[in-house]
Order: C-alpha cells, then structure tokens, then sequence
C-alpha cells in the first residue's frame, strides 16, 4: 500500500469509526454496571496533563488497574499484531492507550515500530509495556536452569529501550513462563526488581501462556509484581481456575491483563468459521477482575471492531449463541490451553504445546512469521509423526495432535522471505 493511500485509509477510519462514537453514550450491561464511564486519558502516576493538551472527544471505558495507581481504558493494543505505522498512529489517536509489545516480536521490529509512533507524543499520553524471555529455560519442565542468568536478561532490557527511544518504560514483564518456580526465579526477580528501583520501569510483572493459576498465584505470593499478563478466554476447560487467580490477583492489588481473549480467531483450520470477535472479548471484559486487555490489532478495521465493544459491554443474546458455534458445529477450534499434559504422554518427546502455538498463529491469526518464529528452538528435523503408528496423546482440547503437527511442521521449509505477519 503507497503511503497516501494508508493515510487515507487512517483518515477514513477516523472519520467512520472513532468519530461515530462521540456523544454515544456507553450504556453498560448489568454484568458490566460497576464499571466507570470516563473521557479523561489514561492516569500515569506522578505525571500531569498540561492544561493546553487537547482533550479526547471519545468516551472509553476505563478501569484501575489494580492499586498500581494507573488507569486505562478496557481495550488495550496487541502491538505484536501490528507492522503498520499508522494503524498504531490511529489506535493511540483513537484512545487505544495502553500498548504491548515484546523485545522478541519481529526480531526487534516490532519495538522499532512503536518507538517511531509515540516519538513526539506526550510521554503521559500512552502506557507501555514490553516483555523479556529470560535465557537457558527448560522447555520440557519450564524450570530455568544453570544456564539462566540476569545479565543477558538486562541487555535485552536495554536494547529494547533503544528500539524504544525512551529511559524507561511503564511496564516491564518476565515474558512466557508457566511454573511457580520460574515466576520466583530468584536472579531473574532480583533483576526485574533493581531495574524498577532505578526508574527504568515503573511496574514489573510476569506474563503465562499455560499453567496460568500457578503463575498468577506464585506472582500474588511473591509481594514484588505489580502486574500479571495471562492467556483468559472463554474457550479455558479450566477457566473457573483462572478466574479464581485472577479475583486473588485483583484483591492483593495486581493489576490483571487479559490476553488470548479472542481464543484463536477461527473455530475451523480453513477459516470458513469465525469467532465472533466482539463477544469474545466482550466475555472477557465482563470479568471486573480484569482491568484491561491486549486483543492483537493489525488492521484499520480490527481497531474499529475493538473501539465499538466499549459502547456496550453488554453480551447480547445472538452474542451468547455466537460463543457456542463450535459446540454445535462439532468443531474443537484453534486455541490451545498450553496445559502440557500432551508432552508426557508422547514418547517421542515432541515440543507439543509449541507447535499447537505456531499452528494457532498459522490458521488462526494468518501470522506465518510470528509462527515460524514460536518454533525457532524446535528442533524441526525430526517429526516422527508420520512413522508412529498410533498417537497416545489424548489432547485435553480434542485436538488430533498428529495431523497437526505433521500439518504445521511444513513451515520449517518455507524460506523467511515468503512468511509475513
């Protein structure tokens, strides 16, 4: 797309989307009647807003975001689904205010991207989060080892501040863990810690993809995160789990972000059938213990999908159906709950949970690169899936794990320069 035409297209997403919102009131569902309907921007302690700054004419929906002392608007971005300058320049122009991104994501890119945006925008008027996988993880029992250690955790730190363009950032997690021992990492938590007392992050937090209780729970114990990201969806087989963690989290004052609201995107591989978008996450926002979340934002049209659920969070009843279409259409979906319990049960030790991911991010969000990416410690040789002659993984999701990994683990053939997203 030529330049004139993307700012075009931002200029119609203002004007069509965004703009249809003003002086629409945001008249909340009973589930959802505790939440507060403001237009002030988002509160970053110990900043002021200048009394010339123009004001935002939308109204957003925001909430605490736990006793951190920041509030936010319900709808965050997913910056890792973005590579378009001005989609990011829109969403912050729309309200969207709180923005994830990861030093992983891209190779850097991703972080580039967001440091070129927010240059010349008022430091107050965004929260910003970035992510750091911590080396020398055991994938098989998600317990770091010897080879984990705080240095190379720190570098990676720094260079995203470079990408960033900034002294520090609002929020910085421990990225993708899933064990209780590895939230309380003592190295890697003594780092996180040293790095909030210099000013170089004014939160720190921890972000799980699987075995989510135990992490957000192991965060609570510790008494020095302010902050858990974690997978929440509507399609959880053990949701009531997670929401028990999460209102434990809320209560000691965490703030609790929601990510994987929109639970793989697609209920079918050929994408003929897809996830009502607004209701899932929606389902998500109703939960009051969740004080914000991250939906993966790419496109002019999905920010204009994610700004309109704030004008009701109320589930409507063909909503209510839309989340059960997979039930009635005997499909299993897309997402994987990451549980692990696959790993045991294979003999060949195959990196399950991983390529379920990469094949999410393939058929669900279409991002081939950000799939190729999951998989680069996979060692991708060897899938002997194709001469087992009976599979004894019983996926807790009802996935056939055979077909697809044999399916998935054709991306390792697939040069780099073909993969987008």
């Amino acid at each position: 797309m030529q330049d004139k035409d993307k700012k075009k297209s931002r200029r119609t997403f203002l004007k069509s989307g965004v703009v249809s919102l003003v002086g629409v009131g945001l008249g909340c569902s009973r589930t959802a009647r505790k939440v507060s309907e403001q237009v002030e921007p988002a509160t970053v302690p110990g900043q002021t807003t200048a009394e010339d700054k123009p004001k935002k004419e939308h109204k957003l929906v925001f909430r605490e975001l736990g006793k951190t002392g920041f509030k936010v608007p319900v709808v965050g971005m997913g910056v890792g689904a973005c590579s378009d300058d001005n989609v990011l320049a829109a969403a912050l122009d729309a309200g969207i205010m709180h923005l994830d991104t990861a030093h992983g994501y891209g190779g850097g890119r991703n972080e580039e991207m967001v440091g070129r945006v927010i240059k010349d925008r008022p430091r107050d008027s965004y929260v910003l989060t970035t992510k750091v996988v911590a080396d020398g993880e055991d994938r098989r029992t998600g317990l770091f080892t010897e080879a984990t250690k705080p240095e190379p955790f720190v570098e990676k730190f720094e260079t995203s501040l470079g990408r960033l363009g900034l002294d520090h950032v609002d929020i910085l997690m421990l990225h993708s863990v899933v064990t209780k021992e590895a939230t309380l990492f003592e190295p890697i938590l003594s780092a996180l810690v040293k790095l909030k007392k210099e000013g170089k992050t004014r939160l720190i937090g921890v972000s799980t993809h699987a075995n989510e209780p135990e992490v957000i729970h192991a965060a609570v114990d510790s008494k020095e995160y302010d902050i858990v990201l974690t997978a929440y969806n509507f399609r959880q087989p053990h949701v009531k789990e997670v929401e028990a963690a999460m209102k434990r989290a809320a209560k000691a004052g965490l703030g609790v972000i929601a990510m994987k609201t929109q639970a793989g995107v697609y209920w079918d591989r050929e994408r003929q059938h897809m996830i009502n978008m607004k209701a899932a996450l929606k389902w998500a926002i109703q939960n009051e213990d969740v004080h914000t979340t991250i939906p993966g934002i790419g496109t002019f049209e999905q920010l204009d999908e994610n700004v309109s659920v704030m004008a009701d969070l109320g589930l409507t009843g063909q909503e209510k159906e839309d989340l059960e279409l997979g039930a009635k259409l005997g499909m299993n979906g897309l997402f994987c709950r990451q549980c692990g319990t696959c790993v045991a049960q294979c003999g060949e030790g195959i990196e399950i949970p991983t390529l379920m991911r990469s094949y999410m991010y393939t058929y669900g969000y279409g991002k081939l690169a950000k799939a190729k990416e999951a998989l680069r410690d996979v060692e991708l040789s060897r899938i002997p899936c194709s001469t087992c002659d009976e599979c004894r993984v019983e996926c807790t999701m009802g996935f056939d794990i055979k077909q697809k990994i044999e399916d998935i683990a054709r991306i390792k053939d697939v040069p780099d320069d073909f993969l987008v997203g």
